[in-house]
């Protein structure tokens, strides 16, 4: 059985946790409508805020949140067509590895508030 080989450091985490945490909701309502993975990027924020999600798990999702949340990333989101390419690549990769954490509640939340905020 192979062991998970994913290093958890303390400190990053809490970095990357504190920007998700003043950034994610605000950046989350200017963009919603632009991102056509804002349903995974939902879902891997309330896996990261369950507390049976082991903690390896959250540090993998919390980076892949905070680089969405980052205000210059490596494509810039403004461009047209190609803005978000680099997050979802982020995403997918994050959500890959820990995609057995991500439960069938974590994305009926996601759908739901993501329901909710394009009604608005």
């Amino acid at each position: 059985m192979a062991q998970d080989l994913t290093v958890y450091d303390p400190k990053k985490f809490a970095r990357d946790q504190a920007r998700v945490q003043s950034g994610f909701w605000p950046k989350l309502k200017r963009v919603a409508r632009r991102v056509p993975f804002m349903d995974e990027l939902l879902a891997a924020y309330y896996c990261t805020i369950d507390p049976r999600t082991p903690i390896q798990a959250k540090a993998i999702l919390m980076g892949a949140l905070a680089y969405f949340v980052l205000p210059v990333d490596v494509i810039p989101d403004f461009i047209a067509g190609f803005g978000f390419t680099d997050d979802a690549t982020v995403l997918y990769a994050a959500i890959r590895s820990v995609s057995r954490y991500i439960t069938d509640d974590h994305r009926t939340r996601a759908k739901e508030t993501l329901n909710k905020a394009l009604a608005d």
